[in-house]
């Protein structure tokens, strides 16, 4: 049995999985009365806390099974392994920016992604995932957004 076949999938199954809480907050920003709008926003705003800062445990799980790094990149990736937590700490507390920060710290995590991914020997498919699951979770805070705005 191709294991790596079944790692990809597994790895696509539940990378866009993670996407469903994204598309309901967004839907339900758009669709429930005004007067419920704040509580499906402060959903997203939760949810997307939790996702940035699990893509910084990723670069620790990486440092730590990657035996062939530098002592300088390996510190690298530690270090950038706690800011994504950072950022999410730092949008709680930016009252209306919050979204704006977590937009910027998943396009900033990708490109970190970008530069350190290859130094774990990750499969090229699972950066092209990043990519499709960074845009996509751009876009649905953004829509968030917009509904707060327009309906909010």
């Amino acid at each position: 049995m191709n294991t790596h076949f079944l790692n990809k999938r597994f790895a696509h199954v539940l990378g866009f999985a993670g996407l469903i809480p994204f598309f309901l907050f967004m839907l339900a920003s758009w669709n429930v009365p005004p007067d419920w709008i704040g509580v499906f926003m402060r959903g997203q705003l939760a949810y997307s806390i939790a996702v940035l800062s699990f893509l910084g445990g990723i670069h620790w799980g990486g440092a730590l099974v990657s035996d062939h790094l530098s002592i300088g990149q390996t510190k690298k990736v530690l270090l950038w392994g706690v800011v994504p937590t950072i950022i999410s700490l730092f949008a709680t507390t930016v009252g209306g920016f919050g979204f704006a920060v977590l937009m910027a710290g998943f396009v900033g995590a990708y490109q970190v992604d970008k530069q350190v991914f290859p130094w774990y020997g990750l499969p090229q498919w699972f950066l092209r995932m990043r990519f499709i699951l960074t845009c996509s979770v751009v876009a649905l805070l953004a829509l968030t957004v917009i509904a707060g705005n327009v309906r909010g």
